[in-house]
């Protein structure tokens, strides 16, 4: 890596307006990755004009061209895969399944991008007169990006790629936790691309400065959407904020997701689907597996199984690849996952392994006798936690399972398919997989949660958060008016 990186403003790389910088930190090892550009709102401003600027030229480029650009960012980034999964492992953490996830599913998502550039269309409607009544389609204008450090590639192109498709230009303000990869490296990509300038634009900060960039973004009025995703509490705060405004903003925001298992589910591809559900990425993705709901009756012998195998994962450097569990992203995640794991021992929850950590990695830990009137039970745990509770029933599990103020995504095991899907359609989440865990996503899939894991959805439906629809009429005679 380099000793320090600029934002991407207009097509130009830039320091930011005051010259500072902040250090980007390796999570394993403590040490300062690099140093990059610290932004202000007045780099904000700067990447909003830029984007303003080039809004109507880009607007006018035709969808075939657009889409060429996305497949040719897509190729740059396939070829870039060694390098950013070794980038992920030194600036998040991540171990390298979920970094070569992150690797494979970043192309696709452009690649879909590239699809759905001609696919903003519009409708003609009847009409009781003599008009053309027809419904258009029209890009808003500049969208603003906030995205995650948890998963930076994909999140962060999910947040503009479609938006881009569909004529939209963006500022992107990725997390501080992860400016590289998921701001930085796509600069590059869309730049070597051929993007036009202006069209995609980046602005980095540390810590103290998201307010005042994320405030930009609200109180422009040339910005048109804002697609946020991380937690519900600062959605919240951006979503009170947007209405203020009557800006409409997109939220992917925290989920308690459970992973029911019935009594008639295959047991070992239980374990395993739960095993990846919960740890995958340390328990720091969105969809985690993050309430592990076991119907009475097989829930000693779940247990037992899901213990040893928890017990047996490797916790380390996510360099190593044998790694399955590295670091935590800073000591704040880590302090508050072990405050929570205190807590709900304090409460009467069973340590059935795990509950200490190493540097900040966390090991993996196992909490039996979970009970509804337990915090961990209402609260999102960010870490490798798995906290096991026991229904009586499938009705009881899926009381269970809708007792949550979340609702991102949730998963039922069990090989009565009639049984499963019934369930599903009863789950209150905004996706549901039967005889998998629910941390799974495809780029076309109208990704999104409901309740407090936020509104608005992404893939095929994005196209209804970054358009505009417009009424248009044509008049084919001459109308006769009362007076």
């Amino acid at each position: 890596m380099r000793s320090g990186y600029q934002m991407y403003i207009n097509g130009t790389w830039q320091d930011s307006a005051d010259g500072s910088w902040f250090d980007d930190f390796n999570p394993y090892t403590g040490e300062i990755l690099t140093t990059v550009a610290n932004g202000s709102q007045q780099d904000a401003l700067l990447a909003v004009n830029a984007a303003a600027d080039a809004f109507p030229d880009w607007a006018a480029v035709a969808p075939s061209q657009k889409r060429l650009l996305f497949l040719k960012a897509a190729d740059l980034l396939e070829k870039r895969k060694d390098e950013l999964i070794d980038l992920l492992a030194r600036e998040t953490g991540a171990a390298r399944p979920f970094a070569a996830y992150q690797a494979a599913a970043g192309p696709n998502y452009l690649r879909e991008a590239g699809s759905q550039a001609h696919r903003v269309t519009g409708t003609i409607l009847p009409s009781e007169t003599t008009k053309v009544s027809m419904v258009m389609r029209h890009p808003v204008g500049v969208v603003a990006g906030i995205s995650p450090w948890n998963c930076p590639v994909v999140l962060s192109l999910r947040a503009v790629c479609f938006a881009m498709a569909y004529g939209n230009t963006v500022v992107l303000k990725p997390s501080e936790e992860s400016p590289v990869s998921g701001g930085i490296l796509l600069a590059e990509l869309f730049e070597e691309a051929g993007f036009p300038k202006g069209v995609f634009n980046i602005v980095t900060h540390g810590y103290g400065r998201s307010s005042e960039v994320g405030d930009l973004f609200i109180q422009d009025r040339r910005v048109k959407r804002i697609s946020f995703t991380g937690s519900t509490r600062v959605g919240r705060e951006l979503a009170e904020k947007c209405g203020r405004h009557l800006k409409r903003i997109a939220l992917e925001l925290g989920g308690n997701d459970p992973l029911i298992v019935l009594n008639d589910a295959d047991m070992d591809h239980a374990v395993n689907a739960a095993i990846f559900g919960r740890f995958l990425h340390q328990g720091q993705v969105c969809m985690n597996a993050k309430r592990l709901i076991i119907e009475k009756t097989v829930a000693q012998e779940f247990t037992a199984r899901f213990v040893a195998r928890t017990s047996a994962l490797k916790v380390g450097n996510p360099l190593d690849a044998a790694t399955v569990i590295g670091p935590l992203i800073n000591h704040k995640q880590y302090e508050t996952l072990e405050g929570q794991v205190n807590r709900a021992v304090a409460e009467g929850a069973e340590l059935l392994c795990g509950g200490y950590g190493n540097g900040l990695c966390y090991h993996p830990t196992v909490l039996g006798n979970v009970r509804e009137d337990m915090s961990i039970f209402h609260e999102e745990t960010f870490g490798p936690v798995a906290p096991i509770i026991v229904a009586e029933d499938a009705d009881d599990a899926l009381r269970l399972a809708n007792s949550s103020a979340y609702g991102l995504s949730a998963g039922i095991l069990t090989n009565n398919m009639q049984q499963g899907l019934a369930l599903a359609r009863r789950i209150e989440s905004g996706a549901c997989h039967v005889n998998d865990s629910p941390l799974y996503g495809e780029t076309h899939a109208p990704l999104g949660g409901v309740n407090n894991s936020g509104w608005g959805k992404f893939g095929i439906e994005a196209m209804h958060e970054f358009t505009e629809q417009q009424w248009v009429t044509l008049e084919m005679e001459t109308r006769q008016y009362p007076f």
